[in-house]
C-alpha cells in the first residue's frame, strides 16, 4: 500500500476511533479517585499511586509496542495492547487493597501503550503523505482528545446506574469493541531508504544527538502537567471551588455539584484541545516546530499560575480547562512530527516511544506527589507550583534543538 495523497484515509479515521475509546478510558480515572476512596477508606495518595503506576507502565511500554508494531506488524500490537488493557480493567474491578490495585494498573499502563498514542500515531505518521503528515498527527492526537470529552461523564452517568466495579468492566468491553476496525489498519510500503540502518543503530545515534536528549526532557514537564490534571483536577474542584449559583447556566445544563463540574471540566479541556491540537497540526506548516512548542509551554506555564493565584470558582475552573484545554496535546503532533522529520519513519513509533517515555515518567511523579502532597498537607498548592515551575523549563529547554533532518536516519 502506497502513501495516500487524500487526508482522511480509511487507516487514519481507523487509528482515530481506537485513539479516541483509548483515551476516553484512560482520562475517566480520576472521576474514580473519590468513589474509590470512599468505598475502602484509603488515603487520597493510594488510588494516586495507582494511577501513577499506570502512567509509568504506559511509558514504559510505549517503546516496547512502538517496537513491537515495527517487528510483528500494527495490528497484532493492537490487538495485544487492547487484550492487556481489558484484563487490567476487569481484574481491577474485583481489587479491594490498595497493593492489588496498584500491581493491576501495570496491565492497564501496557494495555494504554499497546492502544494509544506511541502506536496509533506511527501508523498515521507512516500512512500519510509528506504533505499531509503534521495534519494526519494533529487529527489523530484530536481524537484523542474527543475521547477526554466522552470519557469522564460517561463514567459520572454509569455511576448513576452501577457500581464503579462494573464500569471498569463495561470499560474493558469498549476497547475490545473497538479493534472491529483492524480491517482498515493497512501499513505502507517501506522505502528502500527506509531499511539501510537497523533499529538499534537509529535508537543510538538518536540518544547521542543532543536535539533528541533535549527533546526528551522536554517532553517531560508536559506528562507531569497532564497527569496531574486528568488524575487530581477533579477532586481539587470537587474540594475546593466555590458553589454553583442556583439559577446559573450550570445548573440550568444540569451541573449542580462541584463533583460532577469536576468531570465536566476534563470534557472542558478535551473539548478546546481538539482545537488546539487542529492549530498546532496547521501551524506547523508555517513555523518552526520547537517555537511553537515553546509557546505552547508558555501559554500553560502562564495559565497555570493564573488559575492557582485566583479564587477557584466555577468560572475560573472552565476558564482554565478551556484555555489550559486549547495547549493540551498540542505538544503531540509537534513532538511526533518533529521526531518524524529529523530521524525518518521507519522507526518514528520506537524512537517517539522512548521520548514518551520521559512524558510518562513526569505523568508518574505528577500524579504520585499529587496525592502524596496532599495527604501530608490537605491541599494541591505546592505540587501544583512544582507543575508551574517545570513548564517553564520546558519552554526555554526547546529553543537550543536543531531541526535539521539528520543524514542517518532517512525518511
Amino acid at each position: 500500500m502506497q502513501r495516500s495523497a487524500s487526508l482522511m484515509t480509511p487507516v487514519l479515521v481507523a487509528a482515530c476511533l481506537i485513539a479516541l475509546v483509548s483515551f476516553a478510558i484512560r482520562s475517566s480515572f480520576g472521576v474514580f479517585q473519590i468513589p474509590i476512596a470512599d468505598e475502602f477508606g484509603w488515603a487520597r495518595s493510594e488510588f494516586s499511586m495507582a494511577i501513577a503506576i499506570q502512567n509509568l507502565f504506559w511509558g514504559i511500554g510505549q517503546p516496547i509496542f512502538g517496537a513491537l508494531a515495527e517487528k510483528i506488524g500494527d495490528r497484532r500490537t493492537l490487538i495485544l495492547g487492547a487484550v492487556l488493557y481489558a484484563a487490567g480493567l476487569v481484574l481491577s474491578s474485583v481489587a479491594t487493597t490498595p497493593y492489588v490495585m496498584q500491581s493491576l494498573e501495570v496491565l492497564v499502563g501496557f494495555g494504554i501503550a499497546g492502544t494509544g498514542f506511541g502506536v496509533v500515531l506511527a501508523i498515521v505518521g507512516r500512512a500519510a503523505s509528506d504533505e499531509n503528515r503534521s495534519m494526519a498527527l494533529a487529527i489523530a492526537a484530536a481524537a484523542g482528545s474527543a475521547g477526554q470529552i466522552v470519557g469522564p461523564p460517561l463514567a459520572e452517568f454509569l455511576f448513576i446506574y452501577m457500581p464503579w466495579q462494573s464500569v471498569f468492566v463495561v470499560f474493558a468491553g469498549l476497547i475490545l469493541a473497538v479493534l472491529m476496525v483492524l480491517p482498515a489498519i493497512r501499513a505502507p510500503e517501506a522505502k528502500k531508504a527506509d531499511l539501510q540502518d537497523s533499529m538499534g543503530e537509529v535508537v543510538s545515534r538518536a540518544f547521542r544527538d543532543r536535539s533528541f536528549i533535549l527533546i526528551f526532557v522536554g517532553f517531560f514537564s508536559c506528562g507531569y502537567q497532564l497527569g496531574f490534571v486528568t488524575a487530581h483536577f477533579p477532586a481539587l474542584i470537587t474540594e475546593t471551588c466555590g458553589p454553583i449559583s442556583q439559577g446559573s447556566l450550570l445548573r440550568s445544563l444540569g451541573i449542580t455539584s462541584t463533583s460532577t463540574l469536576g468531570a465536566v471540566a476534563i470534557s472542558v479541556v478535551g473539548f478546546f484541545n481538539i482545537l488546539g491540537v487542529l492549530a498546532a497540526g496547521r501551524l506547523d506548516k508555517y513555523f518552526a516546530t520547537k517555537n511553537l512548542l515553546a509557546l505552547v509551554y508558555t501559554g500553560r506555564t502562564l495559565a497555570a499560575a493564573a488559575f492557582i493565584l485566583a479564587p477557584v470558582t466555577p468560572a475560573s475552573v472552565l476558564l482554565f480547562s478551556a484555555v489550559m484545554g486549547s495547549l493540551w496535546l498540542a505538544t503531540v503532533p509537534l513532538t511526533s512530527g518533529l521526531v518524524a522529520h529529523l530521524y525518518g519513519l521507519r522507526y518514528m513509533g520506537t524512537l517517539y516511544g522512548f521520548v514518551f517515555l520521559s512524558h510518562q515518567i513526569g505523568s508518574f511523579i505528577g500524579i504520585w506527589l499529587g496525592g502524596h502532597m496532599y495527604d501530608i498537607s490537605g491541599t494541591y498548592t505546592l505540587v501544583w507550583w512544582v507543575g508551574v515551575g517545570v513548564g517553564a523549563f520546558s519552554a526555554i529547554v526547546h529553543l537550543p534543538i536543531r531541526e535539521e533532518r539528520r543524514v542517518f536516519a532517512a525518511g
